[in-house]
């Protein structure tokens, strides 16, 4: 009795309860029960109020569930490390092993530009005396590959017929044709264009024959130095070393340097914004023309990535023009997403699905890189040349896998129309920087000054041309500015704000505060003891 307040009858109760809450509108149910106009006025209103009251509970419930997002940007200056940069020079190896191979896909690819345009491009175009490129290593494997391997005659060039535009005009495609391996199953790969679809047809040879080659080709004492594609390298007035650079073959842009791709070297720290404390490299920019029909471009590839970064250079990057002065000012963003119920992202690729393929850190296109190559080698039972090998896998030879390019293109075709599930498993990164890249270019050397500059590079980098044409550039990277924007998730509904919003509404119908929920509660708790009073003394009752 001491701990809990009996009533004689609920109707007591309930007007203790109207009289002494702190809940406004309730005590006019008690001082208005002669008048039952009123009283059935206020009690509708007050049923309305705890009606409107939850319902604005169930919508803030409803968004905080939803786990909304808003972006706030900050601006930071600091000293921080140059982005790598990695140079291709656009003139991929033939190498000696493939080499008779690459001869016969040559007069094969004459043969078809002349069947399809009457254009005889043996003395322009293809250049059969080219020096080959003889890599170590590889004596073991001799002539078995150029025996076994046999260039396929099923993959021709056709024009098809003629079909007409919106405009009225008539335009015809050019594409070859892929089919499955009982052959039940065929379709055209067309271009609009045909230098498109000779490019392609082109590059699906190259890759059957690449495939003849080791995974894994040791170009590190190769002939072919920095020196020969880099004349001149200097970062904040300071030349370059041999340490800044590593060296990679990419089997369509050719001889690659990355530099500063550890991002560890204090050497590389960016400490003034502007071009004289930026990376100015000179480079030769003319093609040998080893294999011309992977690239149609002429110049030096350039692509500014994130360190301990894959470079995708077949999706990102941009061309320096040879005889150009490029200058290429940069400026970083910093994203950081909240991941978790927030969104999909991911800290360092750990918790991805996708086992990657590259040895670098995780980015997204590496991801869906790996992906397609998992899927492509459990579904075609071989793997895309331009991609690393899963353990145990070998690349596509249609020597051995005839159908494998019908496989290929129809499971790019659903990666492209995000048909496949890569995308879905292969989650943002969590914080990443961005480079927006801004260019300004500039003839290079000057028409009083190429003669004076040619001469100095003969005798410092051992540079000789017998060209007309301008066969070297000039690139210039920088900071535009040291601030750097960081664009950070937050939540639009946290903890503390919905408490406040569920408090906010609760004093606007109600115009009270927690303590009032404390009294609800308390009334609660009274009318369910009142009740097991009353049901025990009937029991009681009916006994005596």
């Amino acid at each position: 009795e001491g701990l809990i307040e009996f009533y004689d009858s609920f109707k007591d109760m309930f007007e203790f309860f109207c009289k002494n809450t702190t809940i406004h509108g309730t005590i006019r149910l008690v001082c208005s029960d002669s008048n039952r106009m009123k009283t059935a006025f206020w009690t509708l209103l007050l049923l309305a109020s705890f009606g409107m009251l939850y319902w604005q509970f169930a919508l803030m419930f409803s968004q905080y569930w939803a786990y909304p997002v808003v972006l706030t940007m900050s601006m930071h200056s600091e000293p921080k490390m140059f982005p790598a940069i990695t140079i291709c020079n656009l003139d991929p190896y033939r190498f000696e092993l493939v080499s008779e191979h690459l001869v016969q896909l040559d007069r094969m690819a004459e043969e078809s530009i002349t069947f399809l345009y009457g254009i005889n491009t043996s003395a322009s175009l293809f250049h059969m005396n080219e020096k080959n490129i003889h890599v170590k290593d590889l004596s073991s494997i001799g002539n078995l590959s150029r025996s076994s391997f046999k260039l396929s005659q099923n993959f021709s060039l056709l024009r098809m017929s003629d079909h007409t535009n919106r405009s009225g005009k008539k335009h015809s495609s050019v594409g070859f044709r892929l089919c499955n391996a009982t052959g039940g199953n065929c379709f055209y790969k067309t271009y609009a264009s045909g230098m498109d679809a000779i490019l392609e047809w082109y590059r699906f040879h190259y890759m059957n024959i690449m495939s003849q080659l080791p995974v894994i080709i040791n170009i590190s004492d190769h002939e072919e130095q920095i020196e020969d594609m880099v004349y001149s390298c200097q970062y904040d007035g300071e030349p370059c070393r041999p340490s800044d650079y590593v060296h990679f073959h990419h089997p369509v842009f050719g001889s690659c340097y990355t530099f500063n791709s550890k991002g560890t070297d204090p050497f590389w720290t960016a400490t003034k914004p502007g071009i004289p404390y930026g990376l100015s490299l000179i480079l030769r920019a003319e093609q040998k023309d080893h294999i011309p029909l992977l690239s149609t471009v002429a110049g030096v590839k350039v692509m500014i990535h994130n360190h301990n970064q894959t470079p995708f250079l077949e999706h990102e990057g941009f061309d320096i023009r040879p005889g150009i002065a490029t200058t290429i000012g940069i400026q970083q963003d910093e994203v950081n997403r909240l991941g978790g119920n927030y969104g999909k992202c991911t800290t360092n690729g750990d918790d991805v699905n996708v086992k990657l393929l590259y040895n670098n850190s995780y980015t997204l296109q590496a991801c869906l890189h790996s992906c397609f190559q998992h899927i492509m080698v459990r579904k075609c039972g071989c793997g895309y040349y331009y991609y690393p090998l899963p353990p145990g896998a070998e690349y596509c030879n249609y020597n051995k896998q005839p159908a494998w390019g019908h496989c290929f293109y129809q499971l790019y075709n659903r990666l492209r129309n995000h048909h496949l599930n890569c995308f879905d498993q292969c989650p943002k990164p969590c914080r990443e920087s961005l480079y927006k890249v801004s260019a300004g270019t500039a003839k290079w050397p000057s028409a009083k000054s190429q003669a004076w500059v040619r001469q100095a590079l003969r005798h410092q980098n051992g540079y000789n041309s017998t060209s007309n044409r301008n066969d070297i550039a000039k690139v210039t990277i920088f900071y535009q500015q040291l601030n750097y924007q960081s664009v950070n998730e937050s939540p639009l509904l946290s903890e503390n704000l919905l408490l406040s919003s569920m408090g906010s509404q609760w004093s606007l119908w109600f115009g009270s505060s927690v303590l009032s929920v404390v009294e609800m509660f308390e009334l609660l708790i009274d009318t369910l003891v009142l009740s097991l009073l009353f049901c025990y003394q009937r029991l009681r009752s009916k006994k005596t």
